[in-house]
């Protein structure tokens, strides 16, 4: 079982972009993931609710919510049936939280935009993993998604060349398309749209991928534990 960790504090990234669209690729293979929806936003949790009884299943978790008629264990409980695992974090996570959050991630995806606001959040954050959570770069738990962006643009440039001086690897490149807008307004992921209407953007989506099937090959008895509290 691999568990994914979608993560920035700094809000509007597209942390529930990268979570949702994951899930549904999951699901499409025939896979039956978890979304567990960390965020009080809920944004998660309403794309679930907008999805209809016909398309692939995923199962969701509203962890942000606490329920008085369950255990927090059980509410928190890891169905047998799941092979992914896909945490949409909230924003604004305390640095000193980090370590528990990221202990049992086996990958650790981390949106940002172009922007220098963005990249400045970012460069926080990857400090944060690294000095306080112990994330080591040899681990190779850590990939960053460009996220929105416009290949021909000043700031975006300058997006790739700070990402480069990290020595931590840039595993997609999602252009800003409105098929992510409508995707969402459908409680679908670009993997369940028309093919036509999405290659390019299906494209993007491939060397994130590849890197998670590649991780997940190089250690096949991956397993997690129950899902640790973010909120």
């Amino acid at each position: 079982m691999q568990r994914i960790l979608v993560l920035n504090p700094k809000g509007g990234s597209g942390k529930t972009t990268v979570a949702t669209n994951l899930a549904s690729y999951y699901a499409s293979l025939g896979g039956r993931p978890l979304l567990s929806d960390n965020d009080p936003q809920g944004s998660s949790s309403r794309w679930l609710k907008k999805r209809k009884p016909e398309q692939a299943f995923i199962h969701g978790i509203a962890a942000f919510e606490r329920n008085s008629r369950m255990t927090r264990a059980w509410q928190m409980r890891i169905p047998p049936d799941v092979a992914h695992v896909v945490v949409d974090t909230p924003a604004a996570i305390l640095a000193q939280d980090m370590p528990e959050m990221t202990r049992s991630a086996h990958a650790i995806i981390i949106p940002v935009l172009p922007s220098d606001i963005d990249i400045h959040a970012f460069s926080k954050c990857i400090a944060d993993l690294l000095l306080i959570a112990k994330v080591r770069r040899d681990e190779n738990r850590i990939g960053v998604v460009a996220n929105r962006v416009k290949r021909n643009t000043i700031i975006y440039q300058s997006l790739m060349r700070f990402l480069d001086t990290l020595r931590i690897p840039v595993v997609a490149t999602l252009r800003d398309s409105q098929n992510y807008v409508r995707a969402a307004e459908q409680g679908v992921g670009l993997h369940e749209m028309k093919k036509h209407l999405v290659e390019q953007d299906l494209l993007d989506w491939e060397p994130l991928l590849a890197w998670l099937r590649a991780k997940e090959a190089s250690d096949p008895s991956q397993s997690v534990k129950p899902l640790q509290e973010t909120a």
